[in-house]
């Protein structure tokens, strides 16, 4: 990130992934944190409603069963774009806590509208990097289920070492799941599908659900995006991959 981009966003209010990132040191990220307009309702929400359903940054571990207020299942789901997925997922499944990491405060903003619109009390929100989330904050056996939605494929050549589907990624996603939790990944970017599918199925603590070793169909507690249909329509199929995390026997 440019020097003038970095002093802008560490001036704005509200969570900021940037705030703890170390001086000088400059790492290879899956995401570009290019953020559009604050809408008055989202910079209200980001001041009001981040005290209730904000995990503030740190890199100490994370009570969830605190956080929560009870001890569930927790479903971890990355980059959650405007939020409306995961609002609904959380709604249609309440004896589930699910903790949503995205770095953009525009759809941080709009996800915490709606969950107090709506009434949702099983979402928390978190304003960091997802590695650094789940290399630092989540413990191993914990997760009940990881979901990544429509990641950036990053489909220059060049650009590929930026995507974050890679295997010490899905390796530490695999040592954060509990057994039977489930990695689940859907792209529209069928070369990514490919590169998801071989490098998650090389990683010996998962195990493919499909029984053909390669997509499942959409599960109907994922609705369909506003990005899903704008990919169908210019024509990108949407494959979607779930892996389950095998006995705790077969850790290295």
């Amino acid at each position: 990130m440019e020097r003038e981009e970095r002093q802008v966003m560490k001036q704005a209010p509200g969570p900021n992934p940037l705030f703890d990132a170390e001086p000088g040191v400059r790492k290879v990220r899956s995401f570009v944190l290019r953020e559009g307009r604050l809408t008055p309702a989202q910079q209200r929400a980001l001041g009001e409603l981040w005290p209730r359903f904000g995990i503030d940054n740190a890199h100490t571990p994370i009570d969830l069963a605190a956080t929560f207020g009870r001890d569930a299942p927790v479903i971890v789901e990355i980059g959650f774009g405007s939020g409306d997925t995961l609002a609904h997922m959380a709604r249609e499944a309440p004896e589930t806590n699910f903790v949503g990491i995205e770095v953009h405060r525009p759809g941080i903003g709009h996800l915490l509208n709606l969950l107090q619109e709506q009434s949702i009390d099983n979402v928390r929100v978190i304003c960091a990097d997802a590695v650094q989330v789940l290399t630092e904050r989540i413990a191993d056996s914990e997760l009940a289920g990881l979901r990544l939605y429509f990641p950036d494929p990053w489909p220059k050549k060049r650009h590929h070492k930026r995507r974050i589907v890679q295997p010490p990624w899905v390796d530490l996603v695999a040592r954060r799941l509990r057994p039977g939790g489930v990695l689940h990944m859907a792209t529209d970017w069928i070369p990514y599908a490919e590169h998801m599918l071989e490098v998650a199925s090389a990683e010996p603590l998962l195990e493919n659900i499909a029984s053909d070793g390669t997509w499942v169909d959409r599960p109907s507690w994922r609705p369909e995006t506003r990005f899903e249909h704008r990919g169908e329509a210019l024509g990108h199929g949407v494959r979607d991959l779930m892996f389950r995390r095998t006995d705790p026997a077969a850790l290295r």
